[in-house]
């Protein structure tokens, strides 16, 4: 049996990950994009701009941010800032899922055209599956899912766009809201590190109270000082395991001597 036959053709993996549409992330994710097209409605954005913007930004935030930009009639410069703040937080996403799926033979180019699907959906259903994929295959792998979410959600929101007006306005928040709860959730089970709980904490902390203060900037606050926070938090407790090991004390990561 050779190995092609055994690790299945780039068409099978592509179409595994093209699944992931009927995944519960991706559920919820289709779910967001028609809350998604009810507010644009409701903004009296044209439906062939708000397909467009799905698939040319496509993470969610940043269209929000973009079309509550146009409403409130900022300039493109402030919109532009904006969006791009929003977007900057998905660096780390393609920096951590770049080693997972980068195999001998990848090309750069592949990279960055892929870099492009990844959002909160995206990046976390394959870290989540990319693990079982054989390394040769990851790439084609999220190319399926990310392709798939792209289209599948402009399509979506295509259709949905002239319905979604009989929609109740809290049935269109709720759906829209579903994607950063399962995000948080997701995030919340997936930490391996202590440190992503307080970040996750703290920031949920600080960012009603950075929307009441500084609406305009609650974001950059809310990431940057929530992070700084999280981050001496976190430091502080290792600190102070230290000390208990130094003295003998059990700690968090230690167990007394007779204990199971």
């Amino acid at each position: 049996m050779t190995t092609e036959t055994r690790d299945g053709s780039p068409g099978y993996w592509f179409f595994r990950g093209a699944a992931g549409l009927f995944s519960l992330p991706g559920i919820i994710l289709m779910l967001s994009f028609v809350g998604f097209a009810a507010f644009c409605v409701e903004t009296g954005m044209p439906r062939d701009q708000v397909v467009f913007m799905v698939g040319i930004v496509w993470a969610l935030p940043a269209k929000m941010i973009l079309v509550s930009s146009i409403a409130s009639g900022a300039n493109i410069a402030a919109a532009f800032l904006a969006v791009t703040l929003s977007s900057i937080r998905m660096m780390p996403m393609v920096a951590a899922l770049v080693p997972e799926i980068r195999g001998e033979k990848t090309r750069t180019l592949s990279l960055l055209a892929l870099s492009h699907t990844v959002a909160i959906t995206a990046w976390v259903y394959a870290m989540q599956r990319v693990p079982e994929v054989p390394r040769e295959r990851r790439v084609v792998f999220c190319a399926g899912l990310g392709i798939t979410l792209v289209l599948a959600n402009m399509i979506l929101v295509g259709i949905v766009y002239n319905l979604v007006v009989t929609f109740p306005p809290i049935l269109a928040g709720c759906l829209f809201f579903l994607t950063p709860v399962y995000f948080l959730a997701s995030i919340w089970a997936s930490a391996r590190q202590r440190v992503i709980h307080v970040a996750l904490v703290v920031g949920l902390i600080m960012g009603p109270v950075a929307t009441l203060l500084a609406p305009e900037i609650d974001i950059l606050i809310t990431g940057i000082g929530g992070g700084t926070i999280a981050w001496a938090i976190e430091r502080a407790m290792r600190q102070r395991e230290g000390r208990k090991l130094a003295a003998g004390l059990p700690t968090r990561t230690t167990e007394p001597e007779g204990e199971a």
